[in-house]
């Protein structure tokens, strides 16, 4: 029987390049993970894909999904539901394979008490006159919608001691290969292949 994969989980700030970092990671030739598709109740924005990008569901849906127990975890932000559908996830970790979740701050907490063997990554602007920038260049959100992304970016950041590791994006591709360089490490991790040695022990 395989071992369980790991579960990576990428959250941080509105604005700061976390769906632009997950491409980047799954767009290269190594990449190994399993991308678990997240569910949203905000609009599609122009150019996202149903069942790629996000799972788009009503409100009506998705808090049907939430009283079944479906959900992995899930967040009110801004206005609108986002959340990790919980049978998927776990059948593809039992099949050994990593799965990976860019989530929302607070969701990556309800999924530490669930999973607390996680491995919780915070991605961090350069600084948030930065991460401003970013969320006015978008051109998709009103000024009083990037005063409440700003606000709740400011209480987010607060919330990094909640993660294991902070990876700075600053250059995309830089910030790639910490996220990769942190995940090959944490495979090693003496907690995580120790039972193995000890069952091979037994064996002996």
């Amino acid at each position: 029987m395989s071992e369980r994969g790991l579960l990576i989980v990428l959250s941080g700030p509105s604005g700061v390049g976390k769906g632009t970092v997950r491409k980047a990671i799954f767009e290269r030739d190594d990449n190994d993970f399993q991308y678990s598709v997240s569910m949203t109740t905000r609009q599609m924005r122009p150019g996202e894909v149903d069942g790629v990008d996000y799972h788009f569901r009503t409100k009506e849906e998705f808090e049907a999904l939430i009283e079944a127990g479906e959900m992995l975890e899930y967040a009110e932000y801004v206005g609108n539901y986002y959340g990790t559908p919980l049978n998927y996830v776990n059948q593809t970790l039992d099949e050994g394979k990593d799965v990976f979740l860019e989530i929302e701050v607070q969701g990556a907490g309800q999924v530490k008490e669930k999973v607390p063997d996680g491995v919780f990554i915070f991605l961090t602007p350069p600084d948030l006159v930065e991460l401003k920038a970013r969320i006015v260049g978008r051109g998709t959100d009103s000024p009083e919608v990037i005063d409440q992304r700003m606000a709740a970016a400011r209480e987010e950041i607060e919330m990094m001691s909640l993660y294991d590791y902070a990876v700075v994006n600053d250059q995309v591709p830089l910030a790639v290969d910490r996220i990769k360089d942190i995940i090959v490490a944490e495979h090693y991790r003496v907690d995580r292949v120790i039972g193995k040695y000890i069952k091979m022990l037994k064996e002996i």
